[in-house]
């Protein structure tokens, strides 16, 4: 059976993951520290596999990494980071590490990206013994060819869905619902990323090869709405010199998304509806019907049945959108994701800005979580881009990002009514982090002897 060394100084979330691993029948043993883990792979043990956090006492992960390589030892070496910090998880691969995993970790994620190393270890160490020796240009095309991949993988990671148990659950609906011809309206927030969800419906369902179009229904005036959604012909109105394709025919096999469709005007919401039913538009000026096959998703930010019930938006339209609901969660209800949208945000401002930020220090991680967020996702991607911009060192600080906030961040956690509702708060963040107390000390924004104080207090165990 194989065996397994885990490099982490968080020892209760160690010798968590360590029972876990055993269970599985792996030989599990834990380390606190880089010098630690050199000292165990030196001393005669044989490991099979190590699992490493980024973030030790003494080095970093990347240290033992390379420490390891310039022995000439290729263990499979995975990678943890609590804060998915895809910068150093990218300079990980680059280093040598087979894979890298977000912490909290993901059992049958872990579980499998485990299996997935000792495999292609194993297969590569058949490969090379029974192996005919191979030119430098053929080596040189394969190690492009893995570099070409890599890029291409690394390219791909453009947005993340979290960890919490909001944003399984978001998901887990998504999921269900985007194979089905089913309509769907998706509830939200300004900026919680209704638009990232409705693609992510039409990827996984049966139109995926289809367009996907998106249509803002509260940039568009009452006069052109209907020549926005059915289209034109050249003539049909002054100034129409050429013919447009409405909406309905852009999105003809796909899916069509209707951001705000709350804000449309009654009038317009006849024409829609009309549309649905007859599954037929006639763009303006034009003597024929065109036939079309499209899947709705529609988001509003505001409470449409309210509007139903006010007479302000038409019940039978309603019903007809609204076969199933999907509610997107805030951003400072989904915990510790809010740490890992902004490091993504940081590698994105990175690329785009031409910078090269780690992340954010301790304490600029503190003020992140004792921030409310309002803007959920888009405020802190702009938040995010402005403080890499500011910052001149590897890491943000409190400075750069109050400077690029335009809100002020209370000084204080808010208070909690009564120590029920403390209790499962932490509870909650332990939860949201996978145990680990330095990182649910900073959702909670208190330090972390509060914290130890506050378990023993209300003996959670953790």
């Amino acid at each position: 059976m194989a065996s397994i060394l885990i490099v982490e100084d968080d020892l209760t979330y160690a010798t968590m993951m360590q029972t876990w691993l055993r269970k599985k029948g792996f030989t599990v043993e834990k380390t606190s520290s880089v010098s630690a883990a050199a000292r165990a792979v030196t001393d005669g043990t044989g490991f099979d596999l190590i699992l490493s956090d980024l973030r030790l006492p003494d080095h970093d992960g990347l240290f033992l990494l390379n420490w390891l390589r310039k022995k000439n030892m290729q263990t499979p070496f995975i990678v943890m980071t609590s804060y998915a910090e895809v910068q150093n998880a990218v300079l990980a691969m680059k280093s040598g590490a087979c894979d890298y995993i977000a912490k909290p970790v993901q059992p049958d994620i872990l579980l499998q990206k485990i299996n997935d190393a000792l495999d292609s270890h194993n297969a590569a160490a058949a490969a090379t013994a029974g192996a005919t020796p191979t030119t430098a240009a053929t080596q040189a095309a394969h190690d492009n060819n893995a570099a070409a991949e890599q890029k291409t993988h690394t390219a791909a990671k453009k947005y993340i869905e979290g960890t919490s148990e909001a944003s399984r659950q978001l998901y887990d609906y998504v999921n269900l619902v985007a194979p089905t011809p089913m309509s769907v309206l998706i509830l939200g927030a300004s900026g919680t990323g209704k638009e990232y969800v409705a693609r992510r419906i039409h990827s996984q369902s049966n139109r995926a090869d289809k367009p996907f179009f998106a249509l803002d229904c509260g940039a568009i005036p009452k006069d052109v709405a209907a020549s926005e959604f059915f289209g034109y012909t050249k003539g049909a109105f002054t100034g129409a010199t050429t013919d447009k394709r409405g909406a309905f025919e852009e999105a003809n096999g796909g899916t069509l998304f209707l951001d705000e469709v709350g804000n449309l005007t009654y009038d317009v919401q006849v024409q829609l509806l009309r549309a649905l039913q007859e599954r037929k538009v006639r763009p303006l000026g034009s003597p024929k019907e065109i036939s079309v096959d499209i899947r709705l998703v529609c988001a509003t930010n505001g409470n449409l049945a309210q509007l139903v019930a006010d007479g302000k938006f038409r019940e039978d339209l309603y019903h007809r959108i609204n076969e199933f609901t999907i509610y997107m969660p805030e951003l400072k209800d989904r915990g510790a994701d809010l740490f890992l949208f902004a490091d993504l945000f940081v590698s994105q401002a990175n690329e785009e800005l031409g910078r090269n930020v780690a992340g954010f220090d301790d304490k600029a991680s503190e003020m992140l979580a004792r921030y409310s967020w309002p803007g959920n996702l888009r405020e802190l991607n702009n938040v995010v881009k402005r403080a890499t911009l500011l910052t001149r060192g590897s890491y943000i600080g409190t400075e750069e990002l109050s400077k690029a906030m335009t809100r002020p961040v209370r000084q204080e956690p808010t208070a909690l009514h009564d120590e029920q509702t403390e209790r499962q708060r932490i509870i909650d963040a332990l939860r949201a982090t996978g145990g680990n107390k330095t990182k649910t000390a900073q959702l909670l924004a208190i330090d972390r002897k509060t914290l130890y104080n506050k378990i023993q207090k209300y003996n959670i165990e953790a």
